[in-house]
């Protein structure tokens, strides 16, 4: 009788597993170089949130495809999204009391920039360009934000073949793709 409430009481939850090891995935590959060297990010806390949040959108926009099966995977995954985010703040030295406070205000950029990528990558014009110009570029914001199009196009079209089972080895893969960012085409 004791075993199987013990079982459910320890048992890992599988789920957040595979949110945590996409979120590392999304994390790493949101800090690659190139797109702090070459494609005009400016290389601070904030171009850093900018990457992690256009990487979190490419992983959404994948979940959101697969459709219900996905669903649990894609809560789980802003969950580990923004608890590291509190934990960041904390160890930049953010009070207890004002931590809330500005991941509630994160929270909203996030999903302004979310929606605004979603819509800008359904459509072939210049919306995308624009959205990433005004949210992640510092500099140059025409040429660089054509580049940083160009990736997260193909960034999108990579996940889309990705099997569910293996987004954050496909997220990992990407980086042949940001690397085309400084010099050859992608």
């Amino acid at each position: 009788m004791i075993a199987p409430l013990l079982k459910t009481v320890f048992r890992k939850d599988r789920t957040r597993s595979q949110a945590e090891t996409l979120y590392a995935a999304i994390a790493e590959q949101a800090r690659a170089p190139q797109f702090f060297a070459a494609a005009g990010v400016a290389d601070t806390v904030e171009g850093r949130y900018e990457m992690l949040s256009l990487h979190m959108a490419l992983a959404l926009e994948r979940l959101r495809r697969e459709g219900p099966p996905a669903r649990k995977l894609s809560g789980k995954l802003l969950e580990v999204f923004f608890e590291s985010l509190d934990s960041a703040l904390r160890e930049m030295g953010v009070g207890d009391l004002a931590v809330g406070r500005k991941i509630r205000g994160m929270a909203e950029e996030f999903y302004g920039r979310y929606a605004a990528y979603r819509g800008a990558l359904t459509d072939d014009g210049a919306a995308l360009a624009d959205a990433l110009a005004r949210n992640a570029l510092s500099t140059d914001r025409t040429e660089k934000a054509a580049m940083l199009e160009k990736y997260m196009r193909a960034a999108d079209e990579a996940l889309k073949s990705a099997k569910l089972e293996n987004l954050a080895g496909a997220i990992v893969s990407l980086r042949s793709l940001s690397s085309a960012i400084d010099g050859t085409a992608i």
